[in-house]
């Protein structure tokens, strides 16, 4: 009979660590100093910022997942890639809704279709389209190829997204890190505060992933022990 694992010390720990890391990152944000020209309300950079990386890069680690069950057919890569995706989007959402609320006093609306927003709702609906996917098909097999395809070909539209500042005329500030530069357009008074809420929300897509991947592994279990119950 298949047993499922309990939360494990590194899960936890993952956690507990991320919380303080967040606390630390939180008391740097509200500690460093006001920006010259935005004021406060730059602040919501440090919760804007952080969750626009780990989100975004969490989509390459999902792509990882499913070439990996696409190669071995395993189901356990498809139900991590599904918990990766799905803590990517809990991430990106926070990313949309801190950067409307840093865009109405800032750009004076809280949306507006420029390019940078526009390729990240396209990122969106492309993701909550995964999920959609997923429930509409009954076959656990095709279910878990048609996911993978999707997270395959979804993330090329993350380069667009992050590039879009760039290769369009945009209200969208440039990134805060630009890798065909190498130059940062922050403050080095306040990257301390932003290095370490990356790191905080680094820590804790770890631990939201590993613990949603344990409740995948419980249902998965359950569903094989059902009909056996029957």
């Amino acid at each position: 009979m298949s047993q499922t694992k309990p939360m494990n010390a590194l899960t936890l720990g993952s956690l507990i660590l991320g919380l303080l890391a967040l606390g630390v990152g939180a008391f740097l944000a509200f500690t460093a100093p006001p920006d010259a020209n935005q004021g406060h309300v730059y602040r919501i950079i440090f919760l804007h910022v952080p969750s626009a990386w780990v989100g975004l890069v969490a989509l390459f680690i999902a792509v990882a997942y499913s070439v990996l069950y696409l190669a071995t057919s395993k189901p356990h890569y498809d139900r991590v890639a599904t918990a990766v995706i799905e803590v990517a989007l809990l991430f990106l959402s926070l990313t949309l809704l801190s950067g409307m609320l840093w865009g109405r006093p800032t750009w004076g609306v809280y949306w507006t279709w420029e390019p940078r927003l526009t390729t990240f709702a396209i990122l969106l609906v492309v993701y909550i389209g995964y999920f959609v996917v997923r429930s509409a098909i009954e076959d656990p097999e095709l279910r878990a190829k048609a996911s993978a395809a999707i997270s395959i070909l979804g993330a090329v539209n993350v380069p667009i997204t992050y590039m879009s500042v760039k290769w369009w005329r945009s209200i969208h500030q440039t990134q805060t890190f630009d890798p065909t530069t190498g130059r940062s357009n922050f403050d080095p008074a306040m990257l301390p505060a932003l290095l370490v809420n990356i790191l905080a929300f680094s820590i804790l897509f770890v631990a939201f992933v590993r613990v949603r991947s344990l409740l995948a592994e419980r249902e998965a279990v359950r569903q094989e022990m059902s009909p056996q119950a029957g």
